[in-house]
């Protein structure tokens, strides 16, 4: 049923707001203020400025609350300035005291945000976050009934994969790689000749309409033969080639390089080292070499081979990740690939650094179960998953059977996280465009997710903790589980 309510519209200012014109102290966004530890790393990011010139930068916390609203939303960045500006509890996240209908900055600092805060940076607020309550809760459980502390051996479970984050190109070929190559190296030529018009009468010759029909011919074909992609591409260097001899010829008829822009500099560099190795590649006929260049304005991308279905090769960072008690920490980032069974034992000594204790049991898949790896368990008490190295048995009881299947079912927790970080976060594209700049965004990702979690855990409890059926309040409950006085399983605090 549906029933028209006959009701002039009303004004802006006659519109009501609620808690008394107050923000309200459940509201996500009031509660992740409090869960950040922002004062202990503004001395940190205030080295990246000088102490008396400049203008004044703006804090820690409105840049690193803009990179926290930009990845828990999905937006971009003209959208986390437009959302700041309407959200009153958004405005409150980056610490300000009263509501202003201004933009608090213009959307192209968030670029310098993620420059001045460092993935490295980020990964630390995230140990300060999380850390606290990992080590509390395992205070706790450490502790008996009766209060007398536990002799000290292994707890807890440490989950560890490796996972790759692609990055914003279009999937890269040989044959489109050059033909960029050479476009740009065409521009960068008629730069250079504007310097030096008076000195050289003729203009260096391109072939660039020649160059485009021959690229497009084999282009547009669906599935052009072999022998024809290796023609088109002999074809593409052949004039790449000609056109770093015009560049190189102007250059020594007194061209000068400042006229070309930065971008247009590092693009020249990028050309010559494409040429090299497609060059070598056709030389030698392999499609394989060393830190291979997939993209022109990304040369730092390169392709990870990581064998799924559907997606065999990756182009981005590959990532190595642990999760404990279902937060995640960024261990490990690169942009070349690597063999992420050497990170164990680090995440292993860092999983005591944050508890205190080793870990009871360490789930992965085959490729860490390397005899290195195993003996360092073994040595530290530590089981690790999987079936031991050697040829199977031909009886496996009931019980090991039973306990494999556990374990399957335990490492398939951070395969989870890696479907949320992707699905839900922005890992399964990265929008920046710069190495570092990247990195940031990914380290934030991870940051966001653990927030996310703790305040989950935080709503769960408050709908459930009901002391003499009155609510606690939020600041101490809150503070309740920041101290690590609830632990995940809350069985001791909660009261039905």
């Amino acid at each position: 049923m549906y029933r028209k309510v006959d009701s002039a519209p009303s004004q802006p200012e006659d519109f009501e707001l609620p808690f008394e014109g107050k923000l309200s102290q459940n509201n996500r966004w009031v509660i992740m203020a409090n869960l950040v530890p922002w004062s202990e790393f503004e001395e940190e990011y205030a080295k990246n400025f000088a102490v008396e010139m400049g203008a004044p930068a703006l804090p820690f916390r409105i840049a690193l609350g803009a990179l926290i609203i930009k990845e828990k939303l999905g937006i971009s960045d003209r959208e986390t300035v437009e959302q700041i500006k309407e959200n009153p509890y958004l405005q409150y996240l980056i610490g300000r005291s009263t509501y202003s209908n201004e933009a608090p900055f213009d959307p192209s600092l968030l670029v310098k945000f993620r420059e001045r805060i460092t993935a490295n940076l980020v990964n630390r607020v995230n140990e300060k976050m999380v850390g606290e309550v990992l080590k509390k809760n395992e205070n706790e459980s450490s502790n008996d009934n009766s209060g007398k502390e536990r002799e000290e051996k292994n707890r807890g479970q440490l989950l560890s994969d490796a996972t790759a984050a692609p990055g914003d190109i279009r999937y890269p070929n040989d044959l489109g790689l050059l033909n960029q190559a050479r476009v740009a190296s065409e521009k960068i030529i008629d730069n250079l000749y504007e310097t030096v018009r008076e000195k050289v009468n003729k203009k260096p010759k391109t072939y660039r309409n020649l160059a485009q029909k021959d690229y497009l011919k084999v282009a547009k074909q669906r599935r052009p033969r072999k022998k024809e992609r290796r023609k088109a591409i002999k074809k593409q260097l052949q004039y790449i080639k000609r056109n770093l001899s015009h560049i190189e010829q102007l250059i020594q008829a007194g061209a000068r390089l400042e006229p070309l822009s930065n971008r247009e500099y590092k693009s020249l560099l990028v050309i010559a080292e494409v040429y090299r190795q497609q060059q070598w590649m056709y030389d030698n006929k392999t499609q394989r070499i060393d830190s291979r260049i997939v993209n022109l304005s990304q040369p730092h991308i390169r392709p990870i081979v990581r064998g799924k279905a559907g997606t065999p090769v990756e182009f981005g960072a590959k990532l190595s990740v642990s999760c404990i008690d279902g937060y995640v920490f960024l261990d490990r980032i690169s942009w070349d690939n690597f063999n992420e069974s050497g990170d164990l034992k680090n995440q292993i000594e860092a999983f005591k650094y944050r508890t205190g204790v080793y870990p009871e049991s360490v789930h992965v898949d085959k490729i860490y179960r390397t005899r290195s790896n195993r003996a360092f368990c073994k040595e530290r008490g530590i089981r690790i998953s999987g079936p031991p190295l050697g040829r199977p048995k031909a009886n496996i009881s009931a019980e090991k059977k039973k306990q494999a299947k556990e374990d399957e079912i335990i490492r398939n927790g951070i395969e989870g996280k890696f479907g949320v970080s992707k699905r839900r976060f922005s890992l399964n594209r990265v929008m920046a465009k710069l190495p570092h700049t990247s990195q940031t965004a990914i380290a934030i990702t991870f940051l966001v997710m653990n927030l996310s979690a703790l305040l989950r855990q935080f709503f769960c409890i408050f709908s459930c903790f009901k002391p003499n059926n009155t609510f606690l309040g939020n600041k101490l409950l809150l503070n309740v589980i920041i101290m690590g006085l609830v632990t995940n399983k809350h069985s001791s605090l909660l009261q039905a």
